[in-house]
């Protein structure tokens, strides 16, 4: 594959050593900020364990009405204020400015019920939707769980829909092509160990789902008493190779599917692009970032490693490890997390839903 067209950090040629201040050969690393700002995701009815990060984009909408902005940041909480798993509600935005609010909760919820369990697939779109994914359980436990649902969203915060379809198994996760109109919505199912896209159409008369097709397969899956569920997670989407990239918990690797977008029918799991068993413990949420670095979360419940606890990865395309930060001193800390670029500065947003806040870092970079 060719390499992936990159922007570059000031000085450095990688990310996270940057945000840890690794060294490396030549001339020294020099963190642009010393610690990252933390703020609670805990929202007013006490939901914590935060999962999905993801950024408001620069050219959604200014006429909606609602309270978010490009460049806000959207967290949605998968437990209840008791932390029974599978079972929260909320939805915060964390603004531009600092602000913090409830953007979304949905509505008339019971345990185990649809729109429970927010989980890390999460999107905003350009057209003034949002996209979440619903993994509810009625007790906290695997063994109540159902297949949950993709809950759509308007720019206000009201529920406007619910996907549900037998190709939606555990919306784990979810990477977007948004191309404003038309998107595809590229969701893994932690039950089932797919990945299914979903193509969709935005109109006047609101979000269409036009088709679904699971284009992947095959990644190993179980219920887990810790982790709750362990399966494919985290997504990111190369246009120019048409490629989605796949982080497989339980696999403890990270995998390539060719032709995601024209697919009509399962690639398989792709090919492995990395698997690292000294820094790899299972991997969870995924971003790109902007030096064409891949940035991963460890779930610390595969390969375990108690040195190397709550750890962010950064690798090449080619596979190699470059450095890792980690978000926590205990274990399993890390899931989700995203990367925003605009005006030559780059945010990288990561959860610790062992406390639980997000942590912002605000790095300057250049071309």
């Amino acid at each position: 594959m060719k390499p992936i067209r990159a922007i570059k950090f000031v000085w450095v040629t990688v990310f996270l050593a940057v945000l840890s201040a690794g060294a490396l050969a030549g001339p020294p690393v020099v963190p642009f900020l010393p610690s990252p700002q933390s703020i609670s995701t805990v929202p007013q009815n006490g939901d914590v364990n935060p999962y999905g990060v993801a950024f408001v984009p620069h050219d959604f909408p200014n006429n909606t009405g609602g309270p978010l902005q490009p460049g806000d940041i959207l967290v949605s909480n998968f437990n209840n204020m008791q932390n029974q798993q599978g079972t929260g509600t909320t939805i915060v935005r964390i603004g531009v400015d600092g602000s913090f609010s409830t953007f979304f909760t949905t509505p008339n919820a019971t345990p185990g019920g649809p729109g429970t369990g927010l989980s890390t697939a999460l999107a905003v779109l350009k057209k003034g939707f949002v996209l979440v994914g619903s993994v509810p359980s009625k007790d906290g436990t695997i063994a109540t769980s159902g297949p949950g649902s993709l809950l759509v969203i308007d720019a206000k915060g009201n529920l406007l829909s619910m996907i549900t379809d037998l190709t939606i198994n555990g919306p784990w996760d979810m990477t977007v092509d948004d191309r404003g109109g038309d998107v595809a919505a590229f969701v893994s199912n932690v039950f089932a160990g797919t990945v299914v896209r979903l193509d969709l159409h935005i109109d006047s008369h609101g979000l269409t789902v036009m088709k679904k097709t699971v284009i992947a397969s095959g990644y190993q899956h179980r219920g887990d008493s810790a982790a709750f569920a362990v399966g494919p997670t985290g997504l990111v989407y190369e246009h120019e190779h048409d490629t989605l990239f796949v982080a497989s918990t339980e696999d403890d690797a990270v995998y390539a599917v060719q032709n995601a977008e024209k697919a009509t029918t399962s690639q398989g799991t792709g090919n492995i692009v990395y698997t690292d068993a000294t820094h790899l413990h299972g991997p969870l949420g995924m971003a790109l970032a902007p030096n064409g670095h891949f940035l991963v979360a460890n779930a610390d419940v595969i390969n375990s490693d108690p040195n190397q606890p709550s750890e962010i990865v950064e690798f090449t395309p080619a596979g190699q490890f470059i450095t890792q930060l980690s978000v926590d001193p205990s274990q399993g800390g890390s899931f989700g997390l995203a990367v925003n670029v605009k005006d030559n500065i780059a945010t990288f947003a990561a959860v610790d839903d062992n406390i639980p806040v997000l942590l912002i870092w605000t790095l300057p970079i250049q071309h």
